[in-house]
């Protein structure tokens, strides 16, 4: 049998995928055509047996101000994200796509995790989203799933944070290469932190020149095999797989390089997209450790997170910016929001954007920890931003006390030791709080809040 993804050049319907298809490379298996979300009819989620939208939470934290858990939005810029949300309550058969991309506090998945799983929950779960080699790369990454390698004991990293990064990086904001000549990477779904993530469709991302990664010969669960790249980001190859059934893990294995031409050693593996086949929220959490703004702000990595084609765009960034002894120049930082916006809506230009402001924290000193008022000025520089600019804001800062609020949040033992992150129960509140934010505007759509209550 032939292990290379040869054969006849095609274009996927709707999504612009020139790929090659990997015809009768398994003997059971025959190639489906491209599909649209779907359901089996037991699980169907119509309007009539879905409860009433609501933005009620079980929240635990006391010093919220709920008036100020909404999402400004004057300009009515997310009006086209809630018509897809509107869509899903009303029984539609879509995927709305959202991409949360941040810093180390999305990283670690808690609060970005929260989100996604409250809405989820709201309007339909259409499959797990981004995930990514992070542990595999000597980073954390999210509990709910686990990636390994049994062949490959040396990998090297390359990130966005990094000023010479050893290896390309991608949209995950990091690229990993293997230091071995034989790979494989393994995939899966934690049983009790990832419930409800069972995937019966993977879209493999990778630096264009590395070398393929295949389901084994004998594995027959798999029904079609799409390689390819995107004229959006040729640099980029997307390999799709497809099952009949839902699964909760998945083992790749690579070509030998003799029968892959295109493979080299110098590329990159990005991470994996997990769908279900189902209608409802696909949801990609994007964060790395130290990211600020200038570290996403480039022309080529936006064009390769256009290949999610988000819906929406929520950006959680701010806090590493904020953490200096030196003074916060509030000029200088929306400078470089503007510069990253800018390529925003050059390159995902049917993409709404809404910006978060980080909650208040500390800063470590000589004497200690103190109050980081930087954090204030990167918080109205945003809010002003969003203001100005026409976009959606959601003041995080103000939402949770604003000034002085850190005090309250380390009493509630919702801190982490560092006291610039937070414990996952503080992540978790705050997932609840920009949830919140999210439904009520869905809400108001139909049911608009009086002046009382605005």
């Amino acid at each position: 049998m032939n292990r290379n993804c040869k054969g006849r050049q095609c274009r996927r319907t709707g999504t612009g995928l020139l790929a090659i298809v990997l015809a009768g490379w398994f003997g059971s298996l025959f190639s489906l055509p491209e599909r649209t979300a779907t359901k089996a009819p037991s699980a169907t989620r119509t309007l009539s047996a879905r409860a009433a939208l609501t933005d009620s939470v079980d929240l635990q934290l006391p010093f919220a101000v709920d008036s100020l858990c909404r999402v400004s939005d004057p300009s009515r810029s997310l009006d086209g994200f809630l018509d897809g949300l509107d869509q899903l309550l009303a029984g539609k058969d879509t995927i709305v796509r959202i991409v949360h991309l941040g810093d180390s506090h999305v990283q670690a998945g808690f609060y970005s995790g929260q989100v996604m799983r409250l809405l989820h929950e709201a309007f339909g779960n259409a499959g797990r989203g981004w995930i990514a080699p992070l542990k595999l790369a000597g980073v954390n990454e999210p509990k709910d799933y686990r990636i390994t390698s049994s062949t490959v004991e040396k990998w090297t990293a390359g990130r966005c944070v990094q000023k010479a990064p050893e290896c390309p990086w991608g949209l995950g904001g990091m690229g990993l290469r293997p230091e071995s000549e034989t790979v494989d990477l393994s995939i899966g779904i934690h049983p009790l932190r990832g419930a409800g993530y069972a995937f019966d469709e993977v879209h493999f991302y990778r630096d264009a020149r590395t070398r393929r990664l295949l389901p084994g010969a004998g594995d027959e669960r798999w029904t079609e095999i799409v390689c390819g790249s995107d004229p959006r980001a040729p640099e980029v190859a997307v390999d799709t797989f497809r099952l009949a059934t839902a699964v909760d893990s998945l083992h790749l294995y690579g070509i030998d390089p003799d029968e892959d031409l295109s493979g080299r050693a110098s590329g990159c593996y990005y991470g994996f997209s997990l769908l279900n086949g189902r209608p409802g929220i696909l949801y990609h959490a994007i964060g790395q450790n130290g990211a600020m703004f200038v570290h996403y702000a480039e022309a080529g990595y936006l064009r390769q997170l256009s290949l999610l084609e988000p819906s929406l765009l929520i950006v959680t960034l701010g806090t590493n910016e904020a953490y200096t002894a030196r003074h916060f120049g509030e000029e200088a930082f929306v400078s470089q929001m503007d510069g990253f916006i800018r390529l925003v809506r050059e390159y995902l230009p049917s993409t709404a954007i809404l910006l978060t402001t980080p909650a208040e924290s500390f800063r470590r000193t000589r004497n200690g920890f103190v109050r980081n008022e930087n954090i204030a000025g990167a918080a109205r520089a945003i809010t002003s931003y969003a203001q100005a600019g026409g976009l959606a804001c959601f003041d995080l800062y103000r939402a949770t006390g604003g000034a002085g609020s850190c005090r309250k949040w380390k009493e509630g033992n919702m801190l982490g030791r560092d006291r610039v992150h937070f414990s996952a129960e503080g992540y978790y509140e705050q997932g609840k709080l920009l949830y919140k934010a999210l439904v009520r505007l869905t809400v108001n759509r139909t049911h608009p809040a009086t002046d009382d209550e605005h």
